[in-house]
């Protein structure tokens, strides 16, 4: 049975009047009952129903955007900054504005998102998935708030998502592998649990499979997105006696560090084919040049900003969108030597 303004006042000792202050975001409330309020309408799940006409006062034109999980590494990542760019440029044209929730306070099981944005009576959200993600997301997704993900499933009867085909991602970077003559491949994926990782990792190995390319499993290793953790990965597997001829990187920037780990090394990146994914602008500046899976980055963004706005509008059901990736051919991989 749906919880009512009377009785959160009465389970919080307040007044009706104070809840619904609360509940618009009145300024002249306390911060130690505001806060109160608001935990008893999380606890009960509650969320405000609005009339036609009460809805129409409490638009606010903002829409939430929430890193789940690991923040700094998403919030650092060229990726998700090309994203979340697009995304603003689209939800700005449609008259929104967008308000950052910062998760670095929180505690394992502490997370409160859907009482912080009933609070600020955002109109959505946009959730840009990670790894580790707290359990109050998916608190948000059940809710009535309309939420939009990108790279991370949600369920709710208010809610979509839309990533790249990640097993396509791999597809095309193990078909383009053996057409150049490789059949000594390395992967070097995100951390483990992730969810592009492990949707990369199987596709990967279907691929292998499918190709007829023996797959050694000391030869696929973890990173965590980002240069450095590419560069320990790579010099794992050099350091093997029997050493891949082409690696796949699942983030540009593993691929990277892969690429500075060879060098360092003092061997021929010749020797090498490397290839990453996302695109990134650094990609093509390396030396060399970075062959990469190109993640539509600009697409991902407008299309999660319009969808949002469509569910918001209750234009549009619960949906999930892949957008097809491409792969950019540039230098780091080359046809195999064949030995004489």
């Amino acid at each position: 049975m749906k919880m009512t303004i009377k009785e959160i006042a009465k389970l919080a000792g307040v007044s009706q009047a104070t809840v619904s202050k609360i509940i618009n975001n009145y300024s002249d409330v306390g911060e130690k009952t505001k806060k109160k309020v608001l935990n008893i309408m999380d606890e009960h799940g509650y969320r405000p129903s609005y009339s036609a006409q009460s809805l129409a006062k409490n638009v606010t034109n903002v829409i939430g955007v929430i890193y789940a999980g690991k923040i700094n590494a998403q919030f650092n990542h060229p990726y998700f900054v090309e994203v979340v760019s697009s995304f603003k440029k689209t939800i700005g044209l449609n008259g929104y504005d967008l308000l950052f929730f910062s998760n670095e306070r929180f505690h394992k099981g502490d997370e409160n998102y859907l009482a912080r944005c009933a609070h600020y009576n955002v109109d959505g959200c946009i959730i840009i998935g990670g790894d580790d993600v707290e359990p109050s997301i998916y608190d948000l997704d059940r809710s009535t708030i309309p939420c939009m993900g990108v790279d991370i499933e949600l369920k709710g009867e208010r809610s979509s998502y839309i990533m790249t085909d990640n097993n396509k991602v791999s597809s095309l970077t193990v078909e383009h592998f053996y057409m150049q003559g490789h059949r000594e491949i390395a992967f070097i994926g995100g951390n483990e649990g992730s969810m592009v990782t492990e949707q990369r990792l199987h596709a990967f190995k279907n691929a292998m499979t499918s190709y007829g390319i023996p797959i050694r499993e000391e030869w696929i290793l973890t990173g965590d997105y980002f240069e450095e953790s590419g560069y320990k990965a790579m010099k794992k597997l050099l350091a093997f006696d029997k050493v891949p001829s082409a690696i796949f990187a699942i983030s540009d920037l593993m691929a990277i560090g892969a690429l500075q780990a060879v060098k360092d090394e003092g061997l021929n990146v010749e020797d090498f084919s490397i290839i990453g994914c996302d695109d990134i602008i650094a990609s093509q500046y390396v030396d060399p040049p970075l062959t990469t899976v190109r993640q539509n980055k600009e697409k991902l963004g407008k299309i999660a900003a319009l969808m949002l706005t469509d569910i918001i509008k209750d234009k549009l059901q619960p949906s999930f969108v892949k957008v097809e990736p491409e792969l950019i051919i540039r230098k780091s991989c080359k046809a195999k030597k064949i030995s004489t």
